[in-house]
């Protein structure tokens, strides 16, 4: 993850300088290692003394979105139970000595969004969605080439105690869940190996860095 000095955040500029000074990530394989190039999605990220910035570039076929929030989606309040419909998702730990403790960030194509503390020592505590990080999202749909773009800025005291610097190692991964019910498609950086995303002893590693290593 490249430092910037200035603060960007918007997905419908996603060509800007700010993102293409990162050099993207492709991911294109299902929950299980499974190759899905239709779905290959564009993954990039920035970093600044505040926040962490990833941006989703997704190709689509057709879009599973939440029927009752169309065509108004609520983007002022999280969404629960988000993961139920087409989203991409970012699972960021800190604690190298506890990683079934991290945190997950949703954006959906309209723009809702919805953040929750993990804890799978206890998986069933409902203080997990009501945990808020003060992260922002920003979506765009382009119907014409069948591409929606999502935007996260996360603040960096929300997944980490230490100030943000470079060399700083964080435990990540990356997701996307595409389509209707019947024709389901998920997407993962790290492969979980399960039908459930949540295995941490399959995420990657993230470090800062202030430039490209």
């Amino acid at each position: 993850m490249v430092f910037s000095s200035s603060a960007f955040f918007s997905s419908f500029c996603w060509s800007s300088s700010f993102w293409r000074g990162s050099p993207p990530i492709y991911t294109d394989e299902d929950a299980h290692g499974k190759r899905d190039p239709k779905y290959r999605t564009e993954i990039r990220t920035r970093w600044t003394k505040r926040n962490l910035y990833i941006l989703f570039v997704c190709p689509y076929e057709e879009l599973n979105l939440k029927p009752n929030l169309k065509p108004n989606p609520n983007t002022s309040a999280e969404t629960n139970e988000l993961w139920n419909w087409d989203v991409a998702e970012a699972f960021i730990g800190a604690d190298f000595n506890d990683i079934r403790r991290y945190k997950e960030f949703e954006i959906s194509p309209q723009g809702e969004w919805i953040d929750l503390a993990i804890d799978l020592h206890n998986p069933h505590n409902d203080d997990g969605w009501k945990w808020n990080s003060g992260f922002a999202v920003s979506a765009r749909i382009d119907e014409a080439v069948h591409v929606w773009y999502g935007a996260m800025r996360i603040p960096y005291s929300a997944i980490d105690n230490r100030p943000a610097m470079a060399g700083n190692m964080l435990r990540l991964n990356l997701f996307r869940s595409q389509g209707p019910p019947s024709a389901r498609h998920q997407i993962a950086w790290q492969a979980p190996m399960s039908e459930s995303f949540h295995v941490p002893e399959r995420f990657g590693l993230l470090k800062l860095v202030k430039r490209e290593e």
